[in-house]
Order: structure tokens, then sequence, then C-alpha cells
């Protein structure tokens, strides 16, 4: 069995507004804790991806804020207190300071978050 809290995970990314913590669960599942300062857009540090939207699926439950995302198919809002499942290709900005967790499957998030990172690092 693994726990883990918020601030008991490791920071593996932060700027621009944005702090990612994560933590590997197990069976190939990672636990990824944001808080996101309003306005943040994570828009700029997908491009290069495919359609430069995040391919890795997450299911979470949003805590605190709300979140717009954005996808080839439009736009939706998420709120604090509602739960999600955000598929391949999508793209979130936060409408206010958020905080959410999810669980994403870890080759897939470590590989998003490493071309996130690489981004930040050329601006």
């Amino acid at each position: 069995m693994t726990a883990v809290t918020r601030d008991e995970a490791p920071v593996v990314f932060t700027g621009e507004g944005v702090e990612v913590r994560t933590q590997e669960m197990g069976g190939g599942m990672t636990v990824l804790y944001m808080r996101a300062d309003q306005g943040m857009d994570l828009g700029p540090a997908l491009k290069g991806l495919p359609d430069d939207l995040c391919q890795c699926p997450h299911w979470g439950f949003l805590t605190k804020g709300r979140i717009k995302l954005t996808t080839k198919d439009g736009e939706e809002t998420y709120e604090a207190g509602q739960v999600f499942y955000w598929g391949p290709g999508h793209s979130p900005q936060a409408l206010e300071d958020s905080e959410f967790f999810d669980f994403s499957p870890t080759e897939q998030l470590t590989g998003t978050l490493d071309h996130v990172t690489a981004q930040a690092q050329q601006e």
C-alpha cells in the first residue's frame, strides 16, 4: 500500500503560476497534485505535443477554483467539488486560483511533464 499527502509528494515542476507534485502509487499510476494561479495557461508549454495538447488521461477531483479545459472539440469549465476525467487531447487554464489532484498513467504523465519542463526551460 502507498499513501501520500500533497505536502509529502515531491515537487516536479514549479513556475509561471503553477506547482506540480507527483508520487508514483503503483499499478502504473501516479497521483499528481497541482496548484495553479488564476490566469495560468498550460497551452504554451504543451506546444510540440500532438495537436499541441496534453495526451495523458487524468481522473481527478478539483478541490478549489475553476479550470477551463480546451480540446479539439471545444471548451468545458470545471468547478471546485467536481470529479473529472480529462481524456487525451486537452489544455487546462485556471480561471481562478485552483487546486486539484488526479491519477494518471505514470509513463504518459512522465513524458508530458518532461516536455512541459523542457518548454519552460527554453523560455
